[in-house]
Order: structure tokens, then C-alpha cells, then sequence
């Protein structure tokens, strides 16, 4: 039972850092229609800057300078890229997302080389008990701060005049518009803010009990996109408990890999995908997302 509940507490703490990350893919679709396949591109980014930066800069400058970084690089691809492709074909703007991801992460990857850079987090690699029940302070706080943030989303998508903007785009773009909302701007915010939460999340992923910033955190940013597409990519609910149970379910198979040895070395690697495929096809528009009406 202390192992069951110390793997769904880690779970949930990675699950959260998953929600940042899905909330980011969800804000786009929502905002431009867009399948970003950037994100594992942007969450290195955001990694490599604070990881580069810290030696000079200090810690949390290195982490201010990281996130507008990111956000930068995402209102660039935005407003050069894709606002200049807006009425295009769905595939083709995922497509070009993912020319844009290959670039990006080409270029990393050649600035990072065999080395793994540290990010020199102020709590370091130590871990807390409690009740028995072992934690990284790293995914500690990183559950505390994702809370904060999701909340804060939360409140701006339902209050702010953004929220309200985005929303009324997502309905009807077409009466958004008329009614004089600026899709372009509502657009180019969300890229912004999905940057902002990418690296917020780049900042805890490579942390305990991750060994530091690699090319192999492109492939841990990716696992994110099966809890967005499982909780319904119109849905900011659904990015949410998508993200948890895609952290509790890599949690659950990793801890329990001798058990689930017949399903091959590795499993909890690939635990995410399977969750999503057998999700979607019950639901093909994933737990809430929005199903589609087409009139004969």
C-alpha cells in the first residue's frame, strides 16, 4: 500500500506538470485551430536557456529570462507563421507546426550535444516523506506551483476579457469577429501563454528525479499531447484530468514494470498512448471534448 500511494502521489505531481503542458496545446486549438506540434521544441527551449543562463545570471533571473524566451519564440511562430496561414487547411497547419518543431529542435539538440546541462534548482535533488510515502521536493513544489497556475488560468479564461475573447472565438469565429473581437490578437496571446506554461513546466521536468536538461526531455514534453488529446483538445477541463491520468498511469506502470513484464521492457514509456488510444475509441472526441454534429 506505501508503494501504491507513493507512485500515485508521484504520479500526480508529474501528471500536474503534464496539465501545464496539454493546457498549452488546448489554449492554441481553441484560440487558432491549430495542432501545435511545437511544444516539445518550445518546453527545450525553455529548458536550454535556464539551463545556459543559470551560471550567469543566477537561478531566477535564468527562469525569468527562459520563460520570455519561450514566449517570444511561441509569439513568433504565431504571428509569423501561422497568423499569416490563417484559413488554411487544419493538416497543413499542423503540418508546418511540425517543419517549425524539426527546426527548432534540430538546432537544440546540436547546442546541447552529448552533454546533460544542470539546472541548479535552490531545493536541489533532495526528497521529503510523508507518512512514509517518498516525494522529490522538485515534484513537490512543482505540484504546488502547477495548482497556482491552473487556478490562475482558470480564473482569466472565465473572467479576464481574453478568456471571455477566446471563448466566443471558439464558438463561432465568424459572430466573434463581427462582434468585434480580434481573433488575430486573441491568437497571438494564446501562443503566449501556452509558451509561458511550457516553460514553467520545462523548469520542473528536468529537476528530480530527471538528471537535467537533455534531448531526451523533447520526448518526456511529447508524452503531454496524449493527455490533451484524451481529455478533448477543445476542452481546458479535460487538459486537466488528462494530465493527471496520464502521470498516474506512467507512475503506476513504471513502479509496477516487474508485474507488467509480459507487456515488455519499457512499458511505462508507452503506458501513456495506449491510455489514449483505448480512451478514444470509446470517445473519439476524448472524455470532454466537444462532439461533433454534421447535418444530412
Amino acid at each position: 500500500m506505501t508503494q501504491f500511494l507513493s507512485l500515485l502521489l508521484n504520479g500526480i505531481s508529474l501528471g500536474a506538470i503534464y496539465a501545464l503542458i496539454a493546457l498549452g496545446f488546448v489554449i492554441i486549438f481553441k484560440a487558432s485551430e491549430v495542432v501545435s506540434f511545437t511544444h516539445g521544441s518550445l518546453l527545450l527551449l525553455g529548458a536550454y536557456t535556464i539551463a545556459r543562463l543559470s551560471d550567469t545570471l543566477g537561478f531566477l533571473p535564468a527562469v525569468l529570462v527562459g520563460i520570455l524566451v519561450t514566449a517570444l519564440a511561441a509569439f513568433l511562430v504565431e504571428r509569423f507563421i501561422i497568423n499569416r496561414l490563417r484559413g488554411a487547411p487544419v493538416i497543413s497547419l499542423a503540418i508546418v507546426t511540425i517543419g517549425v518543431d524539426i527546426i527548432l529542435l534540430t538546432e537544440l539538440i546540436r547546442q546541447i550535444g552529448p552533454d546533460i546541462l544542470n539546472v541548479p534548482h535552490p531545493w536541489g535533488g533532495d526528497s521529503v516523506r510523508i507518512g512514509g510515502i517518498g516525494i522529490s521536493e522538485n515534484r513537490l513544489i512543482a505540484m504546488g506551483v502547477a495548482g497556482v497556475l491552473i487556478v490562475a488560468f482558470f480564473a482569466a479564461f472565465k473572467y479576464s476579457s481574453w478568456g471571455v475573447a477566446m471563448r466566443a472565438s471558439a464558438e463561432d469565429g465568424e459572430a466573434a469577429a463581427l462582434m468585434g473581437i480580434r481573433q488575430g490578437r486573441v491568437s497571438a496571446l494564446a501562443w503566449v501563454v501556452a509558451g509561458i506554461l511550457a516553460a514553467v513546466a520545462a523548469l520542473f521536468l528536468v529537476g528530480a528525479p530527471t538528471p537535467g536538461v537533455s534531448a531526451a526531455a523533447y520526448t518526456v514534453a511529447l508524452r503531454a499531447f496524449p493527455a490533451a488529446i484524451l481529455g478533448g483538445l477543445d476542452s481546458t477541463g479535460g487538459a486537466l484530468v488528462g494530465g493527471l491520468l496520464i502521470g498516474i498511469t506512467e507512475a503506476l506502470a513504471a513502479g509496477y514494470q516487474e508485474q507488467l513484464s509480459f507487456l515488455g521492457r519499457g512499458f511505462g514509456e508507452v503506458a501513456p498512448y495506449v491510455v489514449m488510444i483505448i480512451v478514444l475509441l470509446v470517445r473519439p472526441s476524448g472524455l470532454f471534448g466537444t462532439k461533433e454534429l454534421t447535418r444530412v
